[in-house]
Order: C-alpha cells, then sequence, then structure tokens
C-alpha cells in the first residue's frame, strides 16, 4: 500500500509538472499588442456634465404643463451617447440630443412636468442611461403645485 500511494504522488507531481506551459509564450507579440491599444481605448469614457442637476420651477398652478432645459456637456475622451431617459412619473416626459455628442460638444435635455393632478410638493427624478463610466446620471425637478379651485363650480348659498 505504501508503495502504491508513493508511486500515486511522484505521477501526480510528475504530470502536474510537465504540463506547466508558458502561456505567455504562446501569445503573439502582434496580437498583445492590438489587445493593449483595444484595452487603452476601453479606459477613455465621455463625461456628462451638466450646467445644474436640480430644477425648481417654483410655484404654478395645477392644469400648467412646464418644461426646463437641462443643458450638457462632454467633458470626456469618446463621444457621449445617451440611449435613454425615464422619468419617475408618466407626468414628467424628457427628450434628449438623439446623436453623439462629440468631446467638447454640448447637447440638451428637455423635460417637461404636467402639473395636472399633482396638487402640493412634487419632485421627479429623471434617470438617464449613457455611456458614461457609471452608465447613469440623474436629474431632479421639484414645484409646488398650485390645486384647483374644487369649489369654482358649485352653487353659492
Amino acid at each position: 500500500m505504501r508503495k502504491f500511494m508513493l508511486a500515486f504522488v511522484a505521477i501526480a507531481t510528475l504530470s502536474l509538472t510537465a504540463c506547466k506551459n508558458e502561456a505567455s509564450d504562446k501569445v503573439d507579440q502582434s496580437k498583445k499588442e492590438i489587445a493593449e491599444e483595444r484595452d487603452s481605448k476601453q479606459q477613455s469614457f465621455p463625461v456628462m456634465e451638466f450646467e445644474e442637476k436640480e430644477f425648481d420651477f417654483g410655484t404654478v398652478d395645477e392644469g400648467e404643463v412646464v418644461e426646463h432645459i437641462f443643458a450638457f456637456t462632454n467633458t470626456g475622451d469618446a463621444p457621449l451617447i445617451v440611449s435613454n431617459a425615464t422619468a419617475s412619473c408618466g407626468c414628467t416626459v424628457p427628450t434628449w440630443t438623439k446623436e453623439a455628442v462629440a468631446s467638447g460638444e454640448k447637447g440638451e435635455m428637455v423635460v417637461k412636468f404636467n402639473t395636472t393632478g399633482k396638487p402640493n410638493q412634487q419632485m421627479k427624478q429623471i434617470r438617464i442611461t449613457a455611456n458614461t463610466s457609471s452608465g447613469k446620471e440623474t436629474l431632479r425637478i421639484k414645484a409646488f403645485v398650485n390645486p384647483k379651485n374644487s369649489n369654482a363650480g358649485s352653487p353659492v348659498k
């Protein structure tokens, strides 16, 4: 039994050391240079820099549709592409620059807020999906919505 165990350990050791080939020796130098160039380009991201990330409409009357333009600049090293923007409520609709925004160029995100059925203090978020390093950006709007006079149509006693 002892000889069997000793033979097993010797075979296992021999097989493990025999299979140890240097993988780096097999890499073609030209493929290595291509991979390094690709990896260096992947580290360049656009940066979506907003002039403001939150806007307060102040006090508005219920039923109004208000809008604000959030301007941004791509301060990164790659073209900026906004793929989607969604709001936290159906009453808020974002539209944005659809074409790629080159480095150093400006774009805009227009946010419309329909105050119908939204009395009192309101705060909405707009979540932006883009090819930035984090992949997500967030904007906020807020407003105090004066409710419609609910007694306007009732007779006076």
